[in-house]
């Protein structure tokens, strides 16, 4: 059985294909692929072949957050999942080694994820995924909506990693997604007060809707010092990584990918002396999709006002171009022809 892929060929070299369609296993579902939200990692592929030390080495068909409905059950696979509509867990750790024994599957030695090579992903017309990382999610949602359970999922993850708590007073820094999504998570579970940052105006053009209590220009304005509990970094920049701003023995939660740049030798000096507490967050670790797809199915987090573009499957090279190139785009969907 054939299906059309999106597939990466090499840079900027994006090409609808026709591939066969993965072999379903034992344990698994067959997922026909509704929507998929591009991320900053399917552009890093797309632009430079690489996103940090993954690199394009073979023709890799691109994404991972998805939705879609189950078509097919594997030999075992929970009976109650045909025909379900569900967001996608694009993880795939090994579940044999120790560190996934211990239940921090997210960091999995061997583990890999959907859409980093040389692992196809999402922009495609089926998908085989283990039973246990698809989840379901209500039929009426938008499936664009839907697939943005993932990064939402991260976010998740990342307030669970910085322990805010009901009362806390947050500084997110980085106005993209996924910042945009920690300050609506950090809200679900309770911060009293949440600032969020950029340096980017037209980042900051688009977080008027996010739910912060104020959003900064820090290359006019600088968040008082002393001033939050928690931190949650989510540009990929250390100079935004902000010790500075936080009480004595706050917590700084490293979200985006750090860029290649030094960190200011400073850092650590002040994480002594304050008892300042850094955790790093690789994607999302145990029942992060779960609270995503609570907060999904409460209401209680904005996902439709993120997707901000649209495009058919067959179109999936104009979706990656147009994300590259107009940043006043928060999340651009992928669809299939039966959502498009």
């Amino acid at each position: 059985m054939s299906e059309r892929a999106a597939v990466l060929h090499g840079v900027r070299d994006l090409r609808v294909d026709e591939v066969e369609a993965e072999p379903l296993r034992p344990g698994a579902v067959r997922v026909a692929v509704r929507a998929t939200g591009l991320c900053g990692s399917d552009l890093h592929y797309y632009a430079e072949g690489r996103n940090g030390p993954n690199v394009l080495r073979s023709p890799t068909v691109l994404g991972h957050e998805a939705s879609g409905v189950v078509t097919e059950l594997g030999d075992g696979a929970d009976p109650d999942l045909l025909g379900r509509t569900v967001a996608v867990e694009p993880a795939r750790p090994c579940r044999r080694c120790p560190t996934c024994a211990a239940g921090r599957y997210n960091l999995c030695p061997s583990g890999r994820c959907f859409g980093s090579p040389p692992v196809h992903g999402t922009l495609r017309g089926t998908l085989v995924v283990d039973a246990e990382l698809v989840h379901p999610v209500p039929t009426e949602i938008d499936p664009a909506v839907s697939a943005l359970v993932e990064p939402l999922a991260v976010a998740c993850w990342a307030v669970r990693r910085a322990e805010v708590l009901s009362g806390s007073s947050v500084l997110v820094t980085g106005a993209g997604p996924i910042g945009q999504l920690a300050v609506a998570a950090a809200r679900a579970a309770g911060a009293a007060r949440i600032v969020l940052t950029d340096v980017d105006a037209r980042r900051l053009a688009t977080a008027a809707g996010a739910g912060a209590d104020d959003v900064l220009d820090t290359t006019a304005e600088q968040p008082e010092a002393g001033s939050f509990d928690r931190q949650l970094e989510c540009s990929g920049a250390p100079e935004a990584v902000n010790l500075a701003a936080l009480v004595p023995g706050g917590a700084v939660a490293l979200v985006g990918i750090p860029a290649a740049r030094p960190a200011a030798s400073d850092l650590l000096a002040a994480a002594q002396r304050w008892e300042i507490d850094v955790r790093g967050c690789f994607r999302y670790g145990p029942g992060a999709f779960r609270t995503a797809v609570s907060l999904l199915r409460s209401g209680r987090v904005d996902l439709a006002r993120m997707v901000t573009g649209r495009f058919p499957l067959e179109q999936a090279d104009r979706a990656l171009q147009t994300a590259l190139t107009e940043r006043d785009h928060l999340k651009i969907a992928v669809l299939s022809e039966e959502s498009a």
